[in-house]
């Protein structure tokens, strides 16, 4: 008896044993916890997509001024989303809490050219999951194109890379560029003659410049790295610092607009030049690349367009581009080729209403009207 029960208090031992091992291994057995157990307690894993966007399409064309419909269905017809907020821009314009999942956003937000992004972010049991598309707003209408008549033709410096230009109180300011040979110049408009030149650190390729608050101010091309100038002086006071390539500058009241090349123009706070916004520059039909040289005339924004006889008329507001300027033909000189030494410097004398252009290296600067 004392055998036969010790004999089942081993078995029973054993088994016991066998069946923790198995329950602990993960492996099937009869012991294991069921699955159904484990799975109350794990959290519900969400869906990869809440929704899916049917319109607008990728890269999608607009006009400013047009109205963008925005049309979302959920990714899995099952799973409805609690609700879903609209961001257009970067602004919120609406939140959807039923179907049909669609808006339309209106008028007003396209108010800028360029790439917008249209986001969706939907809820679903305090997930979130987001869907974005990029738009194209290009300008609602085609630019207007310009001729132009020379006024005064003025002697100018042929050693002077025309890299920036501006006139104030009836003195001309010259930012020249190339390496060892960038200067910033005071210039006697009538005779061409360099009344004051600051030279630049070797390793440094002048660009534009612009006058603010009394201060000249001038961007290199790919140091990053600008200069702050008293104006009666050209006594450097202060370094600013940005992220882009430096080409262009001009003034806007209370900022400093600057050009990197491309077809973006970035809006500078002038004291701590730090980027307050940027407009990406687009006519009707294309983006207005190899922005350069700026001025700021009669409310509107005017750059060379790098290797082109072009200056465009941009809106500040919005981007777009509201004329060109055709300014070919206008040096006619057998000593310099303008393919490689191109138009570049745009300076407006805003109290005579009087605009002057010149060229790298250009044996001459014209006073020009623009004819229509």
């Amino acid at each position: 008896m004392k055998i036969n029960l010790f004999k089942y208090l081993l078995t029973s031992a054993i088994f016991l044993i066998a069946a923790f091992t198995i329950a602990c291994s993960g492996k099937s057995g009869k012991l294991s916890v069921p699955a159904g157990e484990i799975k109350a307690g794990a959290p519900e894993e969400a869906p990869r997509r809440l929704i899916k966007m049917t319109m607008p399409e990728e890269n999608a064309e607009f006009k400013l001024g047009d109205s963008v419909r925005v049309v979302l269905e959920p990714e899995n017809i099952n799973q409805q989303p609690d609700s879903i907020i609209l961001t257009f821009d970067g602004k919120h314009v609406a939140t959807l809490k039923s179907v049909p999942w669609e808006y339309q956003i209106p008028s007003s937000s396209t108010t800028f050219t360029g790439r917008k992004p249209v986001k969706a972010t939907a809820f679903k049991n305090g997930n979130a999951k987001a869907v974005v598309r990029l738009i194209i707003v290009y300008s609602d209408k085609p630019p207007k194109r310009y001729g132009y008549k020379v006024i005064h033709t003025f002697p100018h410096d042929k050693d002077a890379f025309t890299q920036g230009l501006f006139f104030s109180n009836g003195v001309l300011y010259e930012g020249t560029g190339q390496q060892t040979g960038s200067t910033l110049r005071e210039v006697e408009l009538t005779t061409g003659k360099v009344i004051r030149q600051l030279n630049l650190s070797s390793d440094l390729f002048g660009e534009g410049i612009t006058l603010y608050n009394n201060r000249i101010y001038q961007v290199t091309w790919q140091s990053k790295v600008g200069f702050v100038y008293e104006r009666s002086t050209f006594r450097q006071i202060n370094k600013v610092y940005y992220q882009s390539e430096g080409w262009g500058l001009t003034t806007i009241d209370d900022r400093i607009v600057m050009s990197d090349g491309s077809n973006v123009l970035y809006f500078y706070e002038p004291e701590s030049f730090t980027v307050l916004s940027r407009v990406e520059v687009y006519d009707d039909e294309r983006k207005v690349d190899s922005l350069n040289e700026l001025e700021y005339i009669n409310g509107e924004i005017w750059a060379n367009l790098w290797m082109k006889n072009l200056i465009a008329r941009i809106d500040p507001a919005s981007g777009k581009v509201t004329g060109y300027i055709d300014l070919k033909g206008i040096l006619t000189d057998p000593d310099t080729d303008t393919g490689v030494n191109v138009l570049n410097g745009i300076a407006f004398d805003s109290e005579n209403n009087r605009i002057f252009v010149t060229g790298k290296n250009w044996p001459k600067l014209f006073e020009i009207r623009v004819t229509e």
